[in-house]
């Protein structure tokens, strides 16, 4: 029978009691005991057995009974004990090894009872010293045990009981590491291990018997398992996604543990257990660094980020800090972000000298002086908005700040002999349907348009695309991992939209590897294996959180997915080739391809023209101009600029118009110069 409510809070404040308190009561339990441990051995002695009734004489349950014995056993016991550390041991981490200290010390304790009680002062009868020790054994030890598994391994009193059930999958060191683990876990009891080793099922590992995963639906019914943690660190990324896939179909939550980079780094101890990521689900391995590529342009350089506390920005400073860097310059608009990223890069490296800059990017004239000052070998460039439905509602600073910081930067590398620069796009640059992907594709036109044009160039450029980045702001996986703890519903644009997926780690190598690589201005492409269709990683996202999916066929699931439509810009699905003519590079994962440009010389005059428009927020115009200049530009959604539609509906707009094609004779001569040329 459950203990009462209030019992159970009762012993939990006893609990939280002082050290010094909670040692009283464990040496007066203690004591409680050798009283009850004689008492019981003289009725076993007796050979027969008083019951309590109200009506029992007191006086007959201590016929014979001898209280030297119980004088003897106390200040025998009480000190040994202590001497042997039992009460120091925390209750909460202690486990089967307190047995082994408990027979140590009352192995000694029956020495010494029976010779001094027994053999010298001869007031205690023989078979009570031998029965008296064993029974005071038994006590103690199961006092501790009941302490631990019933009390103090749970600090909540509701759960005292209700612990919930799991299996770890993985018999190997990692998942014997684990199970130990939870032995002083306050919310998990282990049923036991799977394991896909025909040879290891049915044997039993640290008191849990090895199941195989066929076994798996019937655990779950036979002993209510809720969770399945995943004690595999090692193995590939295939193999993980299969035994996902396995897992999928049965309403478990399922959680991973580090793998052992993670923990040989310090970023976590084996204990340690987390939600499943969302990259072990994807259907393909990272892929793993170059050395000589990583630091081929950083080893013994002064390199230079922007955007430093971005999404890839931030990584990429994380991933060069690690290696023999010279001198690492951030530069960032937001102070916020670039406080932060500092403060983490100075406890990664301590000997490395970081300069955190305040700069907009756009000011070539700074940059240059930067560049000159710091002597500056190698540049990336990860600078830029990327939010697509956020770039079409603000679209002038949306191309302001990706398009012109671009040609800043690019304009300041040549000037000032920098030997490298990257230029991190994006896959929404092929034929893109959004300013964001248009605006990124004219950054693109820029470098190698400068590089064309210029005989007399020292700066190796290189442009490196890639897909969606996991862990990144603005990425759609928080958003939907939020959605799901929220209870839903999982807001989806359309059913068919499909996604390439990688690591900001990832992302971050394989910009500096490209980089190493570069010799002109050659755009780098990540073989990222194959897309990934939203809604399918929704549906695994889902499952694998122990939830089910509420559509026509479940009425009664729990999470709904629902269809809002596609944002102005977005596109079903992505690529990352604008040509037909990928090459292979010295990376196996990585591929480079020559695509055409538009000389410089000819794009100036359409950039100082588009600088103008900018300026004057006449929105049309720079879409048109876009277009224009983006051959493969085509929006699929009217403009959503706030400012814009806003001076539209309110008729300010026009008159703004006007007002700015009257303020200077000079300025309207020359835009319509500009226009013409541009045509």
């Amino acid at each position: 029978m459950l203990m009462n409510k209030h019992i159970k809070e009762l012993l939990y404040n006893i609990f939280k009691l002082h050290r010094f308190i909670k040692r009283s009561i464990a040496v007066i339990t203690d004591i409680s005991l050798c009283i009850f441990s004689t008492w019981l051995a003289f009725i076993i002695r007796s050979e027969y057995w008083i019951e309590l009734r109200p009506e029992t004489d007191v006086s007959v349950l201590f016929k014979d009974f001898n209280y030297y014995s119980i004088l003897i056993s106390i200040m025998i016991a009480i000190p040994i004990f202590w001497l042997f550390g039992l009460y120091r041991t925390i209750f909460r981490y202690t486990g089967f090894s307190i047995v082994f200290t408990i027979l140590i010390s009352s192995f000694i304790y029956t020495l010494l009872y029976i010779s001094f009680g027994v053999l010298i002062l001869q007031e205690i009868p023989r078979p009570i010293g031998f029965f008296q020790p064993l029974i005071l054994f038994i006590l103690i030890v199961g006092s501790r045990l009941l302490v631990k598994y019933a009390f103090i391994s749970n600090p909540d009193p509701k759960n005292f009981f209700y612990k919930k059930k799991v299996l770890v999958y993985g018999a190997g060191d990692a998942g014997r590491q684990l199970v130990t683990a939870l032995e002083n876990s306050p919310e998990f009891k282990v049923v036991g291990f799977l394991d896909d080793d025909n040879q290891l099922h049915k044997q039993i590992l640290l008191g849990h018997t090895i199941y195989s995963l066929t076994k798996l639906e019937k655990l779950i019914k036979t002993k209510k398992i809720n969770l399945v943690f995943l004690a595999l660190p090692t193995i590939d990324r295939k193999k993980r996604n299969e035994i996902i896939k396995r897992l999928n179909k049965y309403k478990l939550i399922v959680k991973t543990l580090p793998s052992y980079s993670e923990i040989i780094d310090g970023k976590v101890t084996v204990s340690d257990i987390k939600d499943l990521n969302i990259d072990d689900l994807l259907n393909r391995e990272q892929v793993k660094p170059d050395i000589k590529l990583l630091s081929k342009n950083i080893n013994l350089k002064n390199v230079l980020v922007t955007g430093a506390g971005g999404s890839i920005g931030s990584e990429l400073c994380r991933q060069i800090v690690k290696l023999k860097i010279n001198k690492l310059i951030l530069i960032e608009l937001n102070e916020f972000v670039l406080y932060k990223i500092y403060e983490e890069l100075i406890v990664l490296n301590k000997n490395l000298k970081i300069i955190p800059l305040l700069v907009n990017v756009q000011d070539q004239k700074k940059l240059e002086i930067i560049f000159e000052s710091f002597k500056v070998d190698t540049v990336y460039h990860a600078a830029a908005y990327k939010h697509v439905p956020l770039v079409e509602e603000n679209i002038c600073e949306g191309i302001k700040n990706n398009v012109f910081s671009t040609l800043a930067i690019a304009k300041a590398s040549v000037a000032k002999r920098v030997s490298n620069l990257v230029l991190i796009s994006s896959d929404k640059a092929v034929r893109p349907t959004n300013i964001m992907g248009a605006s990124k594709r004219l950054s693109e036109l820029c470098m190698q348009g400068i590089y064309g044009d210029t005989n007399d160039i020292s700066t190796n450029f290189s442009i490196v695309r890639f897909g969606n980045v996991l862990e990144s702001s603005g990425s759609v996986i928080p958003k939907f991992k939020k959605q799901i703890k929220e209870g839903g519903p999982v807001t989806l644009t359309h059913k068919d939209v499909t996604r390439y997926f990688m690591s900001t780690i990832e992302a971050a190598q394989l910009v500096i590897q490209a980089g190493a690589m570069g010799k002109k201005s050659e755009v780098f492409i990540l073989d990222m294996g194959e897309s990934v269709k939203i809604r399918d990683l929704i549906y695994k996202i889902i499952n694998l959180s122990g939830l089910t999916v509420k559509d026509s066929k479940n009425p009664n699931g729990d999470i709904e997915i629902k269809i809002i439509g596609l944002r102005p810009g977005e596109k079903l699905y992505e690529e990352l080739l604008i040509g037909d003519n990928p090459q292979k590079t010295h990376h196996h994962k990585i591929i480079k391809t020559n695509e055409p440009f538009i000389p410089y010389a000819q794009l100036e005059l359409d950039l100082i023209n588009l600088k103008i428009l900018l300026d004057k927020n006449r929105v049309k115009e720079v879409k048109e101009l876009l277009e224009k200049l983006v051959k493969a530009f085509k929006s699929n959604s009217k403009i959503v600029d706030h400012v814009y539609v806003e001076g539209l509906l309110s008729n300010k707009y026009q008159e703004n118009q006007s007002s700015n094609n009257l303020e200077s004779k000079n300025d309207n001569d020359k835009v319509n110069k500009l226009i013409k040329f541009s045509k």
